[in-house]
């Protein structure tokens, strides 16, 4: 299902991860080198308390912060610069992969400011800080042009309304599900 190889390594990494626990834990993502796959990834934080929870950005990779429009969205919420009538698109799988545990991956149509169809993969990692539950979330994001070319920049705010979402998948966490 996931097509890129860059998220497919990712999430073999995150299944390596697992052993005998529910969710991989993110000390394993600080060790790994993931250098050659972070100018897509972003990686976030879960807060607030009880049923409340809101995403907090650690880190943008530079090709996020670009179709984000925004060179530094660190410590900021992830509702907050996904605009309002994109967050059931945007924010939906998020919090899926938060309340699941599991990995989520979404395609979305979206387009370029000079109208190019572009296809968003995105693959949306679940992982703990050594206690039960979600504590953080990376996701990967890659964009897919057929003419291999498209202009990346503020490409999120440059949506009226919600991009087309293709697909939206939760993942089995099994040795080869999903890969």
């Amino acid at each position: 299902m996931v097509r890129a190889i860059s998220q497919r390594w990712l999430l073999k990494f995150w299944k390596r991860g697992l052993k005998d626990q529910a969710l991989p834990s993110w000390q394993a993502v600080e060790t790994e080198n993931l250098s050659r796959v972070a100018d897509g990834l972003s990686y976030l934080e879960v807060t607030g308390d009880g049923d409340i929870k809101r995403l907090l950005i650690r880190q943008h990779g530079a090709a996020v912060a670009k179709v984000y429009g925004a060179p530094d969205c660190s410590g900021r919420f992830l509702d907050e610069i996904i605009p309002r009538p994109r967050h059931p698109t945007g924010l939906m799988p998020y919090y899926k992969a938060f309340i699941t545990g599991a990995p989520v991956y979404t395609i979305c149509d979206v387009k370029d400011k000079d109208g190019r169809h572009i296809l968003f993969e995105r693959l949306i990692l679940p992982f703990s800080n050594g206690d039960a539950g979600v504590s953080r979330i990376m996701s990967s994001f890659e964009f897919i042009c057929e003419d291999g070319s498209y202009d990346a920049a503020a490409l999120v705010g440059l949506q009226h309304g919600s991009p087309t979402l293709r697909l939206c998948a939760m993942i089995e966490a099994g040795p080869t599900a999903g890969i």
